[in-house]
């Protein structure tokens, strides 16, 4: 039997309403389910509430909203957030990404957040509503 837990797209504002979300549709009030992308998709991987067998599918309903909320604007910010924690080696490509990300290019948030949960847990564990 595959599981269905179901993200409610149109509150989500911003990457911590994801993280809340997502917590909250696979563990319950207050669930975590990764706080971060390298969390999230280790979270994925089994043994954070998903079934042990690996069958279950998130249902995103209203994904288009969330799509703008974790969106360029959202990625440029949350970049920014990151740039004085990075590497110097780093440095210049991340503020390439965030300069990207402000002017409406590259990747977002959203895409990022799909591509780890079908890389991860596979394209059909992922129904965008």
């Amino acid at each position: 039997m595959t599981v269905t837990y179901v993200i409610d797209g149109a509150g989500i504002t911003g990457l911590d309403d994801f993280w809340d979300r997502i917590g909250e549709a696979v563990n319950g009030p207050g669930g975590y389910f990764g706080r971060g992308l390298d969390a999230f998709a280790d979270c994925l991987r089994g043994g954070f509430g998903t079934p042990d067998d690996g069958r279950f599918v998130i249902e995103w309903r209203d994904h288009a909203a969330s799509a703008r909320a974790l969106g360029h604007a959202e990625t440029a910010r949350r970049l920014d957030e990151r740039l004085p924690r990075v590497h110097p080696s780093n440095r210049a490509r991340v503020e390439r990404e965030i300069a990207e990300a402000r002017a409406g290019r590259g990747p977002t948030l959203f895409g990022r957040l799909v591509s780890i949960i079908t890389e991860t847990a596979g394209p059909e564990a992922l129904r965008l509503r």
